[in-house]
């Protein structure tokens, strides 16, 4: 079960957010983990959730449903009675939310005033998933998206420089993405990984590709973050494997043995990130293929011994 401060930050966003009442039922399924998984600890948990952000003045309403689920009660928030109407434009609100994400990431209380803004009625908003680390080089970033400016910075270290489409953040990482002027193709890049401080171009000089979605350029699965399409293939032993089918999904399984060990084609791109997910594995996996990925991973165990 997750912190309580953090749930409650989820639980006030996902409510919201949210475009029809939830039941407990859907509110725990959508802060997957965060509520306990027996019924009477669940409904303890989040009525004394309900209680605080009720005291803190936050409308969370609530009604009997109808029709299928006739009887189960369900939750929102005002939006309506929640929210201040400061008359702002959408590039207004836009100005504020970048203020608000530079000067004060990781702060509860900047976020929930960010959210008393409202937004767009066709806001596809989710649940926070972590408290964000203000970062040196963000401003820098931000500005260069704002102005169209490329920077320059070093990554792992190399220079590169980036025409900055848009910035992201995603389990607790901030990503900046657009066209890597060295492959003069779309690269995503982690911010906390650049080292020191990037370095502004002219402004105005590149455009953003028409229908850019930042959410759309930064996979979900954080091993497909970086360049090229590399894929390994590691062995996941009789005890991992059903788990790990399910999280990879079954189209990733290329071999089954009689003694319940798979082998499992798995991307790499992002050869760090690959690693990390090996290492979390223990004795349970062992990478098999290409050769060249097994080398830098065997090479890799070998310097920490």
């Amino acid at each position: 079960m997750s912190d309580p401060l953090e749930r409650l930050t989820n639980l006030l966003a996902l409510l919201l957010h949210t475009r029809e009442p939830l039941t407990l039922e859907q509110i725990a399924n959508a802060l997957d983990g965060q509520y306990p998984d027996e019924a009477a600890a669940r409904r303890g948990a989040f009525e004394r959730d309900k209680v605080v952000l009720r005291s803190e003045g936050i409308p969370v309403e609530q009604t009997v449903l109808r029709g299928e689920r006739a009887g189960a009660t369900a939750y929102w928030i005002d939006r309506a009675a929640y929210e201040l109407d400061l008359h702002l434009t959408a590039e207004e609100r836009h100005a504020l939310q970048v203020a608000v994400a530079t000067v004060h990431l990781g702060v509860a209380w900047g976020e929930e005033a960010l959210w008393k803004l409202g937004g767009d009625g066709d806001d596809d908003v989710g649940a926070v998933a972590a408290a964000l680390p203000s970062l040196p080089a963000l401003p820098v970033l931000y500005e260069a998206n704002a102005r169209r400016a490329p920077v320059t910075f070093r990554y792992r270290g190399e220079e590169r420089t980036l025409d900055p489409y848009g910035m992201l953040a995603r389990d607790g990482f901030w990503y900046v993405m657009g066209r890597d002027h060295r492959s003069g193709e779309q690269r995503t890049f982690r911010v906390d990984r650049m080292e020191g401080e990037p370095v502004l171009g002219a402004p105005e000089s590149f455009a953003v590709p028409e229908g850019f979605d930042p959410a759309r350029a930064v996979p979900d699965d954080p091993k497909l973050l970086g360049e090229g399409a590399d894929e390994a293939f590691v062995r996941i032993d009789a005890a991992r494997a059903p788990a790990l089918v399910r999280e990879l999904g079954a189209a990733s399984v290329r071999e089954t043995s009689p003694d319940g060990s798979v082998v499992v084609r798995v991307p790499c791109v992002n050869r760090w990130a690959f690693r990390s997910w090996v290492l979390g594995l223990l004795d349970h996996a062992e990478v098999i293929g290409p050769p060249a990925v097994r080398a830098e991973v065997v090479a890799w165990l070998g310097a920490f011994a």
